[in-house]
């Protein structure tokens, strides 16, 4: 993460410098547009796309570790391994399930998910199946409760 900020430090202050140049160049050409000043504009616009580019990574960045933790933290709360701020573990409001169970109830979400934007899902909601094999939302683990 730190070799992300000194990127994105650099491109910025990159940035500066190619504006302040183009300014400088622009005062002491007076007001005239010599080669000097295009020059100066070219770089301000190479160092624009730059920082640019290093806000696009930084960003991209920010949302994995985002979606990192939130995923994290939903794995924490399925499986009851959450702890509180005192360092003590937190009795969770619902039973753990397991990581697997987790998993399976979100790829069982995403199917149902893909169907009803599909349109294949029933009218009466009573069936939902995939064409070519039956969906049971059930797990091996629900026979046992």
């Amino acid at each position: 993460m730190d070799s992300m900020v000194d990127a994105l430090n650099n491109a910025y202050y990159d940035f500066l410098a190619a504006a302040a140049t183009v300014l400088e160049a622009r005062e002491s050409s007076g007001g005239q547009k010599p080669e000097a000043t295009d020059a100066a504009l070219e770089n301000f616009k190479q160092r624009w796309e730059l920082f640019r580019v290093a806000c696009d990574h930084a960003e991209e960045f920010v949302e994995s570790v985002k979606q990192r933790i939130g995923s994290e933290c939903l794995v924490d709360e399925a499986t009851g391994s959450v702890v509180g701020k005192s360092g003590q573990a937190i009795k969770p409001g619902l039973p753990p399930i397991s990581a697997v169970r987790l998993e399976q109830m979100s790829k069982a979400v995403r199917w149902l998910v893909i169907e009803l934007q599909n349109g294949s899902g029933t009218s009466g909601g009573s069936s939902l199946s995939h064409p070519s094999a039956p969906f049971d939302a059930r797990f091996p683990e629900d026979a046992a409760q």
